[in-house]
């Protein structure tokens, strides 16, 4: 019995370190496609990827990008964007993917489809690349 008094505290340790993201929850070892933002089809190409525990990575119309997530499943929250900083004739399309990226809250994992939402209503819909 005290052996197990002791051996719980150091399992619980070692959950800490466990990913808890989106990514552990169905959307790593996937590229996503956007499809579509707030029920309107994207007419650019724009990626999303979960490298590593903890991290996003893409590519918007124009730019790559990467960024931080720390908020367990189902929530949502990206930190630390940075992008390069290509200009072409998408970079309006560009500035709406990042703005409404930067705004989900909520993920949601079905299968090969991601979707990300806001409390406000907005949505994001990716497809997985097959």
């Amino acid at each position: 019995m005290i052996r197990l008094a002791f051996a719980l505290p150091l399992i619980g340790l070692l959950q800490c370190d466990r990913d808890e993201t989106v990514s552990a929850y169905g959307a790593a070892d996937q590229t996503w496609t956007l499809q579509e933002i707030d029920g309107q089809l994207f007419e650019a190409s724009a990626l999303l990827r979960f490298p590593a525990d903890g991290q996003i990575a893409g590519n918007a119309p124009c730019n790559s990008y990467q960024a931080t997530i720390s908020a367990p499943y189902p929530w949502f929250e990206i930190e630390n964007l940075s992008a390069t900083r290509a200009a072409c004739a998408s970079l309006e399309l560009e500035g709406t993917y990042f703005a409404a990226l930067m705004t989900m809250t909520q993920s949601e994992v079905s299968g090969n489809v991601l979707i990300l939402r806001n409390e406000a209503g907005h949505e994001m819909v990716f497809k997985a690349v097959e």
